[in-house]
């Protein structure tokens, strides 16, 4: 295909919120608070889980790599868009985007992954207790977390690459960073090759994490309903209600953006969607594990009455 109108491109310029311009000082508010919110909380709840030796289980360790990589995932998109709603830069390098949209895909996969891995520890711990001990031991735990982290960041490398050996014809990202669809949208042609290339990552990344999710709480059910006691079923039910709430948002928000046809695409909805698995979702983790957690809430009230008493 002859490309008749490639320039070159080195350098990116963001649109941002330029259609919520009023606004920009008011979000700016939101965003900042929310974000900080989002560091102090997924902090919070590493840092207890860490002192509490309590919480020294499988389905904590899990939890406190989640935050970690919330807080990285975080630290890879906010700070930027912060600085463009105060009027700050709004171009970013040809290396600079590459390197935002790796880091970006590599800790979104390691979240889906790492979701996933906790339904198994769920699935485990109440379908299988007897020999939970024996199945997720600590060496199991830390092969699972390493593998899905380098899991997730092999397969980032795998589009980050894909997308940026393209020609760019444009430079105008209708977006507030650099993410898959507003970059292959600057491209001069996009080979079916990368079409497929986002298809199949996207399948193995979000519909076969989120097809064994559901499989693993169906089996969590049916077992939850057959225990008999009350106070059994409650405790039972509470220890998956949490992480089942981050899967529905984590997992929805995904496959709205990624599985949507291009021609429903609007610039309003994809950052309203955006920013909820940005900056919402981020916050979600330790908000749900916190107020819907009785463990962590004691943990919690221990380490605070320890200061107290300082």
């Amino acid at each position: 295909m002859k490309r008749t109108n490639f320039t070159g491109v080195r350098e990116f310029v963001f649109q941002g919120f330029s259609n919520f311009q009023e606004y920009q000082l008011t979000l700016f508010v939101v965003f900042f608070a929310l974000y900080l919110l989002t560091l102090a909380g997924n902090v919070i709840i590493v840092s207890i889980i860490r002192i509490d030796h309590y919480l020294h289980t499988p389905m904590y360790f899990f939890l406190s790599v989640l935050s970690t990589s919330e807080t990285f995932y975080s630290l890879v998109i906010i700070p930027r868009m912060l600085g463009s709603l105060v009027g700050l830069s709004q171009t970013i390098s040809l290396e600079c985007c590459e390197t935002q949209l790796y880091f970006f895909l590599g800790f979104g996969i390691t979240n889906c992954l790492l979701l996933a891995v906790m339904g198994y520890d769920r699935y485990v711990a109440i379908c299988n207790p007897l020999h939970y001990p024996i199945i997720m031991n600590w060496r199991v735990c830390v092969i699972l977390a390493s593998s899905v982290c380098a899991t997730g960041f092999l397969l980032s490398l795998v589009q980050a690459v894909s997308i940026f050996r393209l020609p760019f014809c444009n430079s105008l990202i209708e977006h507030f960073f650099c993410d898959v669809r507003p970059i292959l949208n600057l491209a001069c042609e996009v080979p079916v090759i990368n079409d497929i290339l986002t298809f199949v990552l996207t399948l193995l990344v979000i519909t076969v994490p989120a097809t064994f999710l559901f499989i693993s709480y169906a089996l969590i059910i049916s077992t939850i309903l057959k225990i008999t006691s009350a106070d059994g079923w409650k405790k039972t039910f509470a220890t998956c209600s949490s992480h089942l709430t981050v899967v529905v948002i984590h997992y929805g928000c995904a496959s709205i953006v990624y599985f949507k046809p291009k021609s429903e695409n609007t610039r309003d909805q994809d950052q309203l969607i955006s920013v909820t698995y940005t900056v919402i979702t981020p916050l979600l983790n330790p908000v749900v594990y916190s107020l819907r957690n009785k463990e962590v809430q004691d943990a919690l009230r221990k380490v605070m009455g320890r200061k107290s008493l300082l």
